[in-house]
């Protein structure tokens, strides 16, 4: 589907959808994790902060299984997802902030 070479409104118009995303700051990582305490969005914030801190793609996040990050009683200190797109594991740190995050969720 293209645009009509007589409609001069489409002529005008920049693409707004090409290109990457700016990540977050530092500032709205916080301001979003104020947000969620505040609302008492405990699930929320588990995976807000598993998403910061894996990095993973949001069909990779929510595939996660609990024996993906925990190990007996105790969550793990690193974990292992193979990428639904890529079809590659990835590896990554499970900080001490996320980890206390998701006991929380969790209990």
């Amino acid at each position: 589907m293209g645009h009509s070479q007589f409609d001069v409104a489409s002529r005008e118009r920049a693409a707004w959808n090409v290109g990457t995303k700016r990540p977050f700051t530092q500032k709205q990582i916080w301001a979003i994790r104020f947000f969620l305490d505040r609302e008492r969005r405990v699930r929320d914030r588990a995976l807000f902060d598993l998403a910061i801190d894996s990095k993973l793609r949001g069909c990779d996040l929510v595939k996660i299984r609990i024996r993906d990050v925990v190990a007996g009683p105790e969550i793990r200190t690193r974990a292992f997802v193979v990428q639904q797109k890529t079809g590659r594991p990835v590896q990554f740190e499970i900080t001490s902030d996320v980890r206390a995050s998701l006991l929380v969720w969790l209990e």
